[in-house]
């Protein structure tokens, strides 16, 4: 019942569809090499939208952190249970339509490839590789880009001023903060998630200096651009607040017996109570 939660479990959510679809075409592209086309649609589809979402459900996360730290009294009114799922799902269609143009566009003006061709290597580039759809990808990329850098550094800029007035009382001072290096956090994970579309030029470069070793580049940059952006969100996100850190210490470290109580679980700031002994 807390919009930064909702946010900050579809974030999670999105990142698991994310490993789940790229870690499957790379093992399938190591396994059998070529795949049937609707399968690789439907991998690439689901790799594509999610990708995209990541930097989208962080300018989110950040733009709630704003409104937290300077619109506390209207942050109920603002960042409405109902608000935040019309945003995610506004996320999902907007994805879902731009990744549908590319399918529509690649199938009606290569059928013969897509079409009668049972198999190929299931990769973003083969599959489509319309100028046109080379073009339009570029364009979002850069857009979507450029929003969410506006986005975090607006929001940081504005709660670093708040966090400078907040003098008034020790906790409101602290909030804005810890707010404030939410930010930056989220500015880091978008550095991150940014190399996923330079990922292209990297392995060339390096497979230009290192030719003997293209399967081991391939390797290490799939590493470091889609697996480690995904670990940052659980770890420095759900560790770093402390009503996410109390449910964790309590349902994984089995500090409550006789089962878990459903209407004390869905209170979003229950204190936690360490067991007598």
């Amino acid at each position: 019942m807390n919009p930064r939660y909702i946010l900050f479990i579809h974030l999670v959510f999105n990142d698991m569809l994310q490993l789940t679809t790229s870690v499957s075409l790379v093992v399938l592209g190591n396994i059998f090499y070529r795949i049937n086309v609707s399968l690789c649609f439907l991998i690439l589809t689901f790799a594509m939208c999610t990708t995209i979402n990541t930097p989208l459900n962080l300018a989110l996360m950040a733009l709630e952190c704003y409104v937290a730290i300077c619109f506390p009294l209207r942050h109920t009114e603002l960042c409405s249970i109902k608000r935040t799922y019309i945003l995610i799902g506004c996320i999902w269609a907007m994805n879902v339509v731009l990744v549908s143009a590319d399918i529509i566009l690649n199938v009606a003006t290569e059928p013969k490839r897509l079409m009668f061709n049972n198999a190929l290597y299931c990769d973003n580039g083969n599959l489509f590789r319309h100028p046109a759809s080379l073009k339009k990808r570029d364009v979002s990329y850069i857009v979507f880009m450029i929003a969410v850098w506006l986005t975090i550094f607006c929001t940081y800029l504005k709660i670093f001023l708040a966090a400078r007035a907040a003098k008034a009382t020790e906790s409101t001072c602290r909030d804005a903060k810890k707010a404030r290096n939410t930010i930056l956090l989220h500015g880091f994970q978008v550095l991150l998630c940014m190399l996923t579309y330079v990922a292209h030029f990297l392995i060339r470069g390096l497979i230009s200096l290192f030719p003997k070793n293209v399967s081991e580049i391939i390797f290490v940059v799939y590493l470091i651009v889609h697996i480690l952006p995904r670990f940052v969100s659980p770890i420095v996100y759900g560790l770093r607040d402390n009503t996410f850190k109390q449910y964790l210490k309590r349902y994984l470290l089995c500090t409550e017996g006789g089962g878990v109580n459903i209407q004390a679980a869905t209170k979003p700031r229950l204190q936690y109570s360490k067991p007598k002994r």
